[in-house]
Order: structure tokens, then C-alpha cells, then sequence
């Protein structure tokens, strides 16, 4: 079962692929009619189609039937069709072409829906409204197409039966979508299976009414024996998008880690490491943000170590665990949503045979870096291919970590900031290869996230 944002995702990665929108509207088109033709054979069919996709897949479903019976009733103005493929099929049509009145409902056997996709929200107002009245009332027996339109507000379509295209979407039970024939459109395997251009749509684009803080505030604990690490994942979440972020280190590193960039804001810990003398108060300041990230550079003392483990079974925050967090937290299970960002390394000292494995033993999202990442949470596994053989040297795994909490900061959830932020911070390896070759650097990386933004949501 997936999401309407889902499937946006993946017709956008389909098509990167090189499957256009058009070729699987057109599949979606055969799926349907096969459907109508095989349950009402025989049958006079009208088409109800809206301005959308969904009606798309209507043109094209009866584009390729008997023009003597079937009829297309077209819920807006023909301009009002939004994509280009869907005025393709219409453009096809042979068949006739009618204004929505009700008195057509009477006068064909079978109707097919497709007059509102997943994309609804809110009340179903105008011609769509009627229809949807008007269809229920008439005793005819309906297919819908994808799902049943209006499907989750208080004005929706009770088919017979629901043709949804690739997987069954969120929210449909046989009570509201009658019969679920999922139907195989040639939608790519990558194309969910692997984190592509398409999944910039799962970005959280601030809202443009929006306040400093309310797109991310991060609270980062790293740094003692080390100073660079804490910086790198601090300034990756902030060129990630995230509004604040604070890093919370060892005093003795303050000034190193300050002097790094002026954007930093810093709160000092007693001493020279992380020690479960701090615990109590990272955990209160922990609720006034919207996610943490832990372990870069922390080292493994035997006190850091005790103080992590503390600090990660008492947090209630999603969180991002990486790097020297990571040796602390094997056999925990976690209550908060969190994402473990391990190399092949950590990976095994973390006791996991396989990355789905270990998601479920520590109920948690684990992102398995490598020269193909894996991300999986127990349930769902999906692979990322971005990235550069250059992006071996120190400090990627912690621009990587940055990006992946700046956007868990921002509302994603575990598992899609994972698949994101590994795509992401793969693509600005890429990018910043072009100009750096082998001689990239790590604030390389970070510095060509924001290119990635700006390509990828266009």
C-alpha cells in the first residue's frame, strides 16, 4: 500500500529511468478497459474523467474501445486539462465527447470513475461533488480507476471494483474501493526500489508564511577527542535546510569548533568528553528540538560510551546515530524514531547479518553506506546508487549524518530522511566531483548540497 505522494515519486523516477508519464498512462489505460471489458462484457461503458492524471488514464482506457459504446464525459473545460499526457489521449479519443449531465448516468451500462485521483483534499466541491452524488444514487455498477474519487473526505465514489495501478493506495479497504485489483502498469522496479530524482517531491519545502525555527531545529552532541566532526555534520544540516542547529560539545574543543564557521552555535559540556554526568541535561534540552544527532567524534571511552547508551535509551526526539554512537548502542532497542547511519564495520560490531535484520532487532531505520547504500526499516528496503568513488575520504560520513538529521529535524520521517539524505549527499559527491575530481574533500560535499536543492526541486 502506498501513499498518493508515493506514486508521484515514482512516476518522477520512472521517468528518469526513461518510461514516460505517457507510456504507463497508456498501460494504465489497457489495465483498465481489460478490467471493464472482462466484468461487462459486452456492456455500453461511460467514462467520467477530471482534469487530471486519473482522467488520463479514462482517455486512454477508451481510446482503445468500441467508439459505438463508450462515451467521455469530461468534468471540466478542455483547456483545464493539466499534463500534456493526458491531452494526448484526449486528443485520440474517437468516441463522443459530452458535458457532464446526470441524465447520461441512465443511458450506459457500466460507469468508469475517473474523475479525481490521489490528490484530493478537502471538500469535493462543483461538478465532481455532483457526479460522485449522482453515480452512487444510480444503482449502475462503477469501476473506479486508481482509487475511488473523493476517497477519504465525506463526498466519495462506492465502486464496485478499484483498478489501482502499481500497489493499492493508502487508506482503501474493500468497505470504500470494493474489490482491489492491483494492476501491474510496467512501472520499474528501480523506480521504488531505488532512491531517484523523484524523491526530491518527499522534500519539506517550507511553507512561505513560515518563522526562524519552524523548518528544523537540530541539536547535535559529537565532538571531544575530535573538533572536526561535530562542525562538518552541523554545517551539512544547516545547508541541508535546517533552521537552528546547536552543537552541544565538550568545552575543550569549543573554540576549535567554533572557529570553523560563524554560523555554529555551540553549548559547552564539562570536560574533555562526553561523560553521563551531562545526560540528564542533554536530555531536557533534547525536548525543545526536533531531532538529535549523536556520535560523531565522541570517541569510546568507557564513560562516553555509558553516556551515549543513557542518552539514547532516554531520548524521546528522533534522533540520528552515527560514527563512534554507534559502538554504544548495540543491543538497544529503540522507543524514539531513529536512523543508524553504519559503514560495513560498525555495521557487524552492530550484530545485524543483514541490514533488514538488524532494523528489526533494534526498531530502528539502518542505512548501510557503501558504494551502493541500503536503506531498510525492518519492512521496507530500498538502495541508493548516488555517489563517487572520491567520497572515500574522512568527513563524508559525517556530511551524510547532517543531512540525514537535518531532515528528520525538518518533519521526515526515519526512513525517507534516510533514503533522502543518502540520495542527496550521494548527488553532491557528484557534483562536486566535477570540479574537484579525486581531490574533493568533505566541506566539498557539504558545500554543493545546496546545488542538489536547487536542481531537485525545480
Amino acid at each position: 500500500m502506498i501513499s498518493p505522494l508515493d506514486s508521484r515519486v515514482c512516476d518522477a523516477n520512472a521517468e528518469a529511468l526513461g518510461v514516460s508519464v505517457r507510456e504507463l498512462m497508456g498501460s494504465a489505460g489497457l489495465r483498465l478497459r481489460e478490467t471493464v471489458g472482462s466484468r461487462h462484457p459486452g456492456s455500453s461503458v461511460l467514462f467520467v474523467c477530471g482534469s487530471g492524471n486519473n482522467g488520463g488514464d479514462g482517455f486512454a482506457a477508451a481510446s482503445g474501445m468500441d467508439p459505438e459504446r463508450v462515451c467521455v464525459v469530461l468534468l471540466c473545460e478542455p483547456s483545464r486539462i493539466r499534463s500534456d499526457d493526458a491531452r494526448f489521449y484526449y486528443s485520440i479519443l474517437e468516441c463522443p465527447i459530452r458535458a457532464y449531465d446526470p441524465s447520461l448516468l441512465s443511458e450506459y451500462d457500466v460507469i468508469v470513475d475517473c474523475a479525481l485521483g490521489t490528490g484530493i483534499s478537502g471538500a469535493v466541491k462543483g461538478p465532481y461533488r455532483s457526479f460522485i452524488l449522482d453515480a452512487n444514487a444510480s444503482g449502475k455498477p462503477i469501476v473506479s480507476a486508481d482509487v475511488p474519487s473523493g476517497l477519504g473526505t465525506a463526498t466519495a465514489i462506492i465502486p464496485e471494483c478499484t483498478v489501482s495501478f502499481v500497489d493499492s493506495k493508502d487508506g482503501m479497504t474493500p468497505e470504500n474501493s470494493g474489490e482491489i485489483i492491483v494492476a501491474d502498469i510496467g512501472m520499474p522496479y528501480e523506480a521504488m526500489g531505488t532512491v531517484g530524482p523523484g524523491d526530491m517531491l518527499r522534500y519539506p519545502v517550507p511553507d512561505g508564511r513560515s518563522h526562524k525555527g519552524e523548518n528544523g531545529r537540530l541539536m547535535v552532541i559529537a565532538g571531544g577527542p575530535y573538533f572536526g566532526a561535530p562542525a562538518m555534520c552541523a554545517y551539512s544540516a544547516l545547508r541541508t535546510g535546517a533552521d537552528i542547529v546547536r552543537v552541544f560539545c565538550p568545552e575543550s574543543v569549543h573554540d576549535a569548533v567554533s572557529c570553523i564557521s560563524p554560523v555554529l552555535m555551540i553549548t559547552d559540556l564539562p570536560g574533555n568528553r562526553l561523560t553521563p554526568a551531562s545526560v540528564g541535561m542533554l536530555l531536557s534540552e533534547s525536548e525543545g528540538y526536533d531531532a538529535v544527532l549523536i556520535g560523531p567524534g565522541l570517541g569510546t571511552a568507557d564513560d562516553t560510551v555509558e553516556a551515549v547508551r543513557a542518552f539514547a535509551s532516554g531520548c524521546r526526539v528522533p534522533m540520528v546515530i552515527d560514527a563512534d554512537g554507534l559502538t554504544a548502542v548495540a543491543g538497544e532497542r529503540f522507543s524514539a524514531p531513529t536512523v543508524l547511519t553504519p559503514h560495513r564495520g560498525e555495521f557487524a560490531r552492530l550484530g545485524g547479518n543483514t541490514p533488514e535484520e538488524l532494523a528489526r532487532l533494534m526498531n530502528a531505520v539502518v542505512l548501510l553506506k557503501g558504494a551502493t547504500d541500503v536503506v531498510s526499516d525492518g519492512t521496507r528496503t530500498r538502495t541508493n546508487r548516488t555517489g563517487t568513488p572520491a567520497m572515500t575520504g574522512a568527513g563524508t560520513g559525517d556530511v551524510l549524518a547532517g543531512c540525514v538529521a537535518g531532515l528528520l529535524s525538518k518533519g521526515m520521517s526515519a526512513f525517507d530522511a534516510a533514503c533522502l539524505g543518502a540520495y542527496i549527499t550521494g548527488k553532491a559527491g557528484e557534483t562536486a566531483f566535477q570540479s574537484k575530481s579525486y581531490g574533493l574533500i568533505a566541506t566539498d560535499v557539504a558545500e554543493c548540497i545546496p546545488d542538489v536543492l536547487r536542481e531537485g526541486l525545480r
